[in-house]
């Protein structure tokens, strides 16, 4: 692996990619520090550091997460790329029920050009939206529980807070493309991806703080305990690894075909279909639905509300029942959306395929409709399983949530799928040009007689 990484220095091309990749997440990372004008984000921090603590700042900590720690400050990039992957959600969502966007996806590359744009516009509008709910959000925090986050409140903080975060969305967008078009891997993931790992050493110094090596009268955590985590973690990655690259192949046999002199076809191939098809999306759902009303319920100063909020709280067992339930439910969900078997069917026919001891057509569909409704069963248990451990782990290691959500959840399904596909990426570039891969590859010998 580390002849691989020195392989990229020596491919102009491949190096020039990765050095840009890395300036433009960097310029990323320096946005997420510069504050909006006209809010005291000392004072803010301060409150969402006590929100935290409380069930009514889960979902807050879940787009503090995807923000890469802007939200809490306050800066010109605090709703992050949210609103892009809100309107990508949408846009996808609403191809598989309007026609015109179904037909305009089909149309190839302008197509996917003008859903591109479509997207784009839908992430400007999402992003005024939310922007001008935060300003007034903020100013009501500023008159009942803040005094002084916003020292001049009204239409011109709410026009100047609009203009500064939808700006600053429209340029992380415009980051992501850069990457996309002249770096290394995916640009909206890897941004996502740069955010979460800058919690990374957050989780390291409380983890430290927690096990306090120096001061053993302080320490919460012992040595075993601390080695059953390194374990426990390193089995999580693997686990996540394997359900992210895991796949059901299904032959595909060509006919062949004569097109003048020459004949085509007649090679047999397969189509990988995956057990986790639809990523981290069923977790992103499930956490906005039954987040949000405990949210909602923790403010309001009734009993039963309350109540309710407390059952819902992160690590309860009401709360994980529900959200493990929510996640298998969006994962077949999503899949739906996602996955037609009546186009691939389709297509393999236009193209003379056909699945061995399965008739082209309805009954490929068909075929194709069964194995993916069973596969996607143990991803979506894969998926609530990963989601859940982290409140688990925190609840019986009395361990701070930071430090357990590393142990799964969508930051380590982000972080893996991430590093996976820029890590292909990567190698692909490396093995074009006549170099080792990360892995290196077993030689067949002759064998002589």
């Amino acid at each position: 692996m580390l002849e691989a990484f020195t392989n990229i220095l020596k491919i102009p091309d491949l190096r020039k990619k990765v050095f840009l990749t890395l300036g433009l997440i960097a310029v990323y990372r320096i946005g997420t520090y510069i504050p909006t004008p006209g809010i005291d984000g000392a004072k803010l921090a301060q409150y969402f550091a006590h929100l935290a603590q409380q069930s009514g700042g889960a979902l807050f900590g879940i787009m503090n997460m995807f923000s890469g720690g802007a939200i809490a400050r306050m800066t010109i990039f605090a709703l992050g790329i949210m609103p892009y992957i809100s309107a990508s959600i949408i846009i996808q969502l609403l191809t598989a029920v309007i026609p015109a966007l179904e037909k305009l996806a089909k149309e190839g590359e302008a197509g996917h050009k003008k859903i591109v744009q479509y997207t784009r516009y839908g992430t400007i509008v999402l992003s005024i939206v939310q922007s001008f709910f935060i300003a007034l959000w903020i100013e009501n925090l500023s008159r009942t529980q803040i005094p002084g986050v916003v020292p001049l409140p009204g239409w011109s903080f709410r026009i100047l807070t609009v203009i500064t975060l939808t700006s600053g969305t429209a340029f992380i967008m415009w980051l992501g493309e850069q990457i996309q078009e002249y770096g290394i891997g995916n640009g909206m993931s890897l941004i996502i991806t740069a955010g979460i790992v800058s919690r990374i050493p957050t989780a390291i110094y409380q983890l430290y703080a927690l096990f306090s090596p120096f001061a053993p009268e302080k320490a919460q955590l012992d040595p075993f305990t601390l080695i059953l985590m390194v374990v426990m973690l390193v089995a999580v990655v693997v686990a996540v690894i394997i359900g992210t690259q895991g796949q059901r192949k299904i032959p595909v046999q060509y006919a062949k075909r004569v097109v003048g002199r020459k004949i085509y076809g007649g090679q047999s191939t397969f189509l990988p279909l995956r057990v986790n098809q639809a990523g981290v999306i069923p977790i992103i759902f499930a956490q906005s639905i039954i987040l949000f009303p405990a949210t909602i319920a923790g403010f309001i100063p009734h009993q039963g509300f309350q109540n309710f909020a407390h059952a819902l709280t992160r690590g309860e067992l009401l709360y994980n029942s529900i959200y493990a339930l929510l996640i298998m439910f969006f994962a077949y969900f999503y899949t739906a959306i996602t996955f037609n078997p009546i186009d691939i069917a389709d297509n393999m026919k236009k193209y003379g395929g056909f699945v061995p001891g399965i008739r082209p057509g309805r009954q490929t569909a068909e075929y194709l409709d069964f194995i993916m409704t069973r596969i996607t069963f143990p991803g979506s248990v894969f998926l609530a399983v990963i989601a859940v451990f982290p409140s688990i782990i925190s609840a019986s290691l009395k361990i701070p949530y930071l430090v357990a959500s590393f142990f799964g959840g969508t930051g380590l399904l982000i972080i893996v799928g991430v590093m996976l596909d820029t890590m292909k990426q990567i190698e692909s570039h490396l093995l074009m040009r006549h170099y080792e891969g990360f892995m290196k590859r077993g030689k067949l010998k002759a064998r002589t007689s």
